[in-house]
């Protein structure tokens, strides 16, 4: 098969490599120190200016309308340049299509020109907790009716761009006695919210410059209007929205590794020893072209996924198959961007080591690589079955 861009989506992706190269890729290293939110927020507001906060989302709500295939390249040339900016994106774009896909026409008139334009600087996608994180079905937030609203009472952890994010996507439990994952529900939570509470951000291995948070509701009160869909059915949301990013996180690991590859092919023509470059070792070749093959079959992975969700087809085991490669082929790019840099891939002067942490996530958010494989075997049994 081949995957020939339209015009649009050739556009978006070299818009996308542009604003990463000019604003994205000189900010990443300060922000992996910590430093930088204020030039973080001013790319998400340019980002957003340009129409890469709600790709997937329809124009009579702001949105680009561009669809999956766009995203999948967007993301992927905003990862090459910085990874903390990237996930952010690709969550708000998640939390875009959540709104669209059951919010009701009030919400999604009401919020979602307000991730598509910047006003909200980012969404954020509460479904996580302490002791549901593979299994999300068995979340303990409680959102009981009273009166003409809910109260929301629980904690999410882990939860991408909750310190900047304007608006939150919440899952809670709101009939205790269902079935497990039946009595699940989902709401629209602004932030500001009394009693949403923004935790202590974590401290993590990579992808330090997005922000990472515990998020608590303690009698936080929402409307009934807040309610997004029908009482009760947000798992079955929950897990069509997480086949959607992992097109995203399978995007961002290329990024990732295409980064960490073309910084390896670079220090292999410049180093040289034994009184030559190190490229032209047939051990260093080869190891650069077991990657290229990576690269190359997570990349048309991506793409078939994403297509197969533009045509409206069922994605989720493509999905799986494309986040699970991808995220696996960072994790021997990066190892083997750091090998061919020997002593110098592990120092900081070279950013081949911050790859190396920015790429491990990506083996877990979104679902873990386990997860990925019981995804894969469930569908190919239930197609072959």
């Amino acid at each position: 098969m081949l995957f020939a861009l339209s015009d649009e989506e050739e556009m978006i992706r070299e818009t996308a490599r542009r604003l990463a190269a000019d604003r994205l890729a000189p900010l990443a290293e300060a922000l992996d120190r910590g430093e930088g939110r204020e030039g973080l927020l001013a790319n998400l507001r340019l980002l957003a200016e340009n129409g890469f906060m709600a790709l997937n989302v329809k124009s009579a709500y702001g949105g680009t309308e561009a669809g999956s295939v766009a995203f999948a390249l967007a993301v992927e040339e905003l990862g090459y340049a910085c990874a903390a900016t990237a996930v952010t994106v690709s969550v708000t774009n998640m939390v875009g299509e959540v709104i669209q896909a059951v919010g009701s026409e009030e919400q999604k008139r009401a919020y979602l020109p307000r991730l598509a334009d910047g006003t909200s600087p980012a969404g954020a996608f509460c479904l996580t907790e302490a002791e549901a994180g593979s299994d999300p079905s068995a979340m303990r937030t409680r959102a009981r009716r009273d009166g003409d609203g809910y109260v929301i009472d629980g904690a999410k952890i882990y939860i991408t761009s909750a310190e900047y994010a304007g608006l939150f996507v919440v899952w809670a439990v709101t009939d205790p006695d269902a079935p497990k994952g039946r009595g699940i529900s989902l709401f629209l939570v602004e932030a500001g919210t009394p009693g949403l509470v923004i935790g202590k951000a974590e401290k993590k291995m990579g992808q330090t410059g997005s922000a990472t948070n515990i998020v608590t509701f303690d009698n936080c009160r929402v409307p009934a209007s807040a309610l997004m869909g029908r009482e009760n059915d947000g798992f079955r949301v929950a897990v069509g929205e997480l086949a959607g990013g992992r097109i995203g996180v399978a995007a961002l690991s290329l990024g990732i590794a295409r980064a960490a590859m073309d910084a390896a092919k670079a220090y292999a023509r410049e180093r040289r020893q034994f009184g030559t470059r190190i490229c032209d070792f047939q051990g260093i070749q080869w190891m650069l072209a077991d990657r290229e093959v990576d690269l190359e079959a997570a990349r048309l992975l991506i793409l078939n996924a994403a297509a197969a969700k533009d045509a409206g087809r069922p994605f989720a085991k493509e999905a799986s198959m494309a986040k699970l490669f991808a995220s696996e082929a960072a994790h021997r790019a990066t190892d083997t961007a750091i090998q061919i840099h020997g002593g110098a891939g592990y120092v900081k002067d070279y950013p081949v080591e911050r790859y190396a942490r920015d790429a491990r996530i990506t083996r877990i958010y979104e679902g873990t690589s386990e997860i990925q494989r019981l995804v894969i075997a469930r569908e190919i049994l239930r197609q072959n079955g």
